[in-house]
């Protein structure tokens, strides 16, 4: 299957995971990173979250890469409020949330969470209050984090019960992805990372970063790498991008949009899933209760 990770068998092979009323602690927070920017992670997540609401889950998407706003340019959209605004009287959680293809929702960060820290207790505690809700509002939330090793960016990988690493073939993005997987291993106890390699020219040459990958995972860290998937080189993208509209929703059948897919499902029925501290837990970390 296009986009599925390197040897993957079929899907009825793998342990569905069991779908879950909404609100309850089983949401899923999925945290999307990268050692470096420029290797595709926001639209990344913004195709995948389009996925994903295809196949029938509701999507949330949190524009955690502060001060940048690349969902709302990967959507050609601008955002008038973000997450700073709940602070304000009289703004709600709907206020905040904007609306994407295929029924997708999108929160814009902007610096909110990247003040968390001198927020006062009461101002951490509206802001929960009122974040609480996504839960109700998501079977899976994803996180789009900065790139690299900053502290906020760290703050979100931990607090989030998966993390998916975006590389590509480059060596310096290898070296960034492998910078943050040896973080990542020193402050979790409990490890899990996927890798999805982007802007592969072939098979072949996704199963030989994934194998450099892992052996020095395996090698240095102790740490098991599991691969989600890779996406193909596609002139799509690029179409894509400077249309300002996801290739999932404008090219469905372009090769990139097949991985997309592949990984969506991959996301879905790969592996059993677990959740230890979802929505609710993941604001508990990063707002410090």
């Amino acid at each position: 299957m296009v986009g599925a990770k390197p040897g993957m068998a079929r899907n009825e092979q793998y342990d569905v995971p069991q779908k879950v009323s909404a609100g309850n602690f089983c949401t899923r927070v999925i945290a999307v990173t990268s050692g470096k920017g420029g290797v595709g992670k926001t639209n990344l997540t913004v195709n995948l979250a389009i996925a994903l609401g295809m196949a029938g889950s509701r999507v949330l998407v949190v524009d955690a890469d502060l001060g940048m706003a690349n969902v709302d340019v990967v959507l050609g959209s601008r955002s008038k409020t973000h997450l700073l605004n709940l602070l304000e009287d009289g703004t709600e959680l709907s206020d905040v949330l904007q609306e994407g293809p295929y029924g997708v929702r999108y929160i814009s960060g902007g610096s909110g969470i990247e003040k968390a820290a001198a927020f006062t207790y009461e101002e951490r505690q509206r802001l929960m209050g009122k974040l609480s809700a996504c839960a109700e509002l998501a079977d899976i939330i994803l996180v789009d984090t900065g790139a690299g090793l900053g502290k906020n960016v760290m703050d979100f990988i931990l607090a989030a019960d998966e993390v998916v690493l975006v590389t590509t073939p480059e060596p310096t993005a290898l070296t960034d992805a492998y910078a943050v997987m040896k973080a990542y291993s020193m402050y979790t106890a409990t490890k899990n990372l996927k890798l999805v390699v982007n802007r592969v020219y072939d098979e072949a040459e996704s199963r030989e970063v994934v194998a450099k990958l892992q052996q020095t995972a395996d090698r240095f860290l102790g740490m098991p790498l599991e691969c989600l998937g890779y996406i193909f080189e596609d002139s799509a993208v690029m179409r894509s991008v400077r249309q300002q509209k996801p290739f999932v929703a404008v090219q469905p059948h372009s090769v990139a949009a097949r991985c997309i897919q592949g990984l969506a499902n991959s996301v879905l029925y790969g592996s059993r899933m677990t959740v230890k501290r979802g929505w609710k837990g993941f604001l508990k970390q990063i707002f410090r209760f």
